[in-house]
């Protein structure tokens, strides 16, 4: 029994090799088949994405005005304005007088002003500055 089931293999291992340049073919078929769903896919995804894309609610927190320090007021102006204003004037300023990093980029370098708002620090990260100047709002 052991001899007839290595014959068997042998003819079997012969065929495939056989069909391996026939498969070769309807495989290089199959990649362009599939591409062609993919793009009917992409498609149905679309009115998907729009579904949560209605409107958002700003969160009242970040919406709240609050009053810069006299330091900050120095930097921004002494009006009161939401958070996310704030941010946005420091940044302006930041980019107007070109205190950022030319190396790296999420450094700040301090001027004067600057210089007071962050404590004394000649240099801050970008993440750094944020919780440095809450401590400048009330």
């Amino acid at each position: 029994m052991a001899a007839k089931k290595p014959a068997a293999k042998k003819p079997a291992a012969k065929k495939p090799a056989a069909k391996k340049p026939a498969a070769k073919k309807p495989a290089a078929k199959k990649p362009a088949a599939k591409k062609a769903p993919a793009k009917k896919a992409a498609p149905k995804k679309k009115p998907a994405a729009k579904k949560p894309a209605a409107k958002r609610k700003p969160n009242a927190a970040f919406m709240k005005p609050v009053t810069p320090s006299g330091v900050l007021a120095a930097v921004i102006g002494a009006a009161a304005s939401p958070r996310t204003e704030i941010t946005k004037k420091i940044w302006d300023y930041i980019k107007k007088n070109k205190l950022q990093d030319a190396v790296n980029k999420r450094m700040i370098n301090a001027d004067d002003k600057l210089k007071a708002v962050f404590g004394g620090k000649k240099s801050v990260s970008m993440f750094e500055m944020t919780k440095l100047v809450s401590s400048h709002l009330k």
